[in-house]
């Protein structure tokens, strides 16, 4: 039986045994919490070592400038489309409208949104090897880019240290193969917890906003990802999003970015055919700055929270959710819940309660669960795109 059959039941499985046995399911956690610790442990070293070496083979200064410039800003356009279809939804359904909620007490005070400024200083470490410690995922990569590239001018000598990273990059592919074979069980008690905790009941009064946000992110990936990935890479859809599912359903069960990593990057080459140049620089970087499934939920979420305290937000208000969620979701952890901390910067910069995140942090795992899927999916698409503009995707 393959893998991804293997973690399907036990996702179904899971679910079921939530529903039936309720809270009391939570002794199981600590399965799922062993899993999440596992591949948590993979990916401060995955992303290092397959950076320096995704680095070091576009050896030619050029080429890396190039294939930055092409993820960068195919990054940056998709999370800005997948801000408006959030804000298009959020507008369309009006999932707030009628719960007339009024205020009571005093908000409590939100995470300040860092500048451009200080998120541009803060991307040099002072201490690579403090910043690995403390899994500041950004100042890895910007260090691992720095080293990748030093080592390419370092002629014999730093072939020596290549040869070395090649070796640990290879070591963590086999280690993530053996954490992998552990999925299933993990993935079951992830999600027969969560549905233990919450109960099939919290779909009810907040069936609108779940509604909104998980027919944006099909959209968004119906029409944004197909068509990037058909047009750009002239690849069938139903073959990429088949090829990906596995890590796509990980991503669904762990709410997290940076824990399916390593996944991402098997299947991506596997079955997408990206090389593994492109693969190490570009998904190491999406799992970080790419977040187009919590943009959009913070668009929706923003317009929910306003509605249901009927609040008007205007042209102007929304624009400046479009900025801020841009801004947020780069700033974004890679890690379960991360986007509801994030959704506190948005509602400030507008002057939203702070209470309405209360209201949504009921029902955030379920949302969490689709917009990191839709996260790493982007991450995908856009390495089989610029791996096709490249000449670097193989037929599969």
């Amino acid at each position: 039986m393959k893998l991804f059959q293997k973690i399907l039941i036990g996702f179904v499985l899971g679910i079921i045994l939530g529903a039936i046995w309720g809270p009391g399911i939570a002794w199981i956690k600590p399965v799922g919490t062993i899993f999440l610790s596992l591949l948590k442990m993979l990916i401060i070293p995955l992303i290092f070592s397959t950076l320096v070496v995704g680095v070091s083979s576009i050896a030619e200064p050029k080429k890396l400038g190039r294939v930055a410039g092409k993820t960068i800003a195919y990054y940056l356009i998709t999370t800005a489309f997948a801000i408006i279809i959030g804000l298009l939804m959020g507008n369309i359904l009006r999932p707030g409208a009628g719960m007339n909620l009024v205020l009571e007490g005093v908000a409590q005070e939100a995470t300040k949104a860092p500048s451009l400024i200080d998120t541009l200083v803060n991307l040099i470490p002072t201490n690579p090897i403090g910043a690995m410690a403390q899994g500041t995922v950004l100042q890895v990569i910007v260090f691992a880019l720095f080293f990748g590239y030093a080592m390419t001018r370092a002629g014999e000598k730093g072939t020596a240290v290549l040869k070395f990273f090649e070796g640990f990059a290879e070591t963590m592919y086999k280690l993530t193969g053996i954490v992998m074979e552990f999925a299933p069980y993990g993935v079951f008690a992830l999600i027969a917890t969560t549905v233990g905790a919450h109960g099939l009941s919290v779909l009810v009064p907040f069936a609108k906003l779940i509604f909104a946000v998980y027919l944006g992110i099909i959209i968004h990936e119906v029409v944004v990802y197909s068509g990037m990935v058909s047009i750009v890479a002239k690849m069938k859809p139903g073959k990429f999003f088949k090829g990906f599912s596995e890590a796509a359903l990980l991503a669904f069960t762990t709410c997290s970015s940076s824990a399916t990593l390593p996944v991402s990057m098997r299947v991506t080459q596997d079955n997408l055919g990206v090389s593994n140049t492109i693969s190490s620089f570009v998904l190491p970087l999406g799992a970080t700055v790419n977040m187009d499934g919590t943009a959009l939920y913070q668009g929706i979420c923003a317009l929910f929270v306003a509605q249901a305290y009927n609040i008007p937000l205007g042209f102007g208000g929304q624009l400046t959710v479009l900025l801020t969620a841009l801004l947020a979701s780069v700033g974004t952890a890679g890690v379960p819940g991360a986007g509801l901390v994030m959704l506190t910067m948005v509602l400030t910069a507008v002057g939203l309660p702070l209470e309405g995140v209360a209201l949504i942090a009921g029902i955030d795992r379920i949302l969490d669960m689709a917009r990191t899927s839709c996260n790493v999916t982007g991450d995908a698409a856009c390495a089989v795109v610029v791996a096709k503009t490249e000449g670097e995707l193989k037929e599969v």
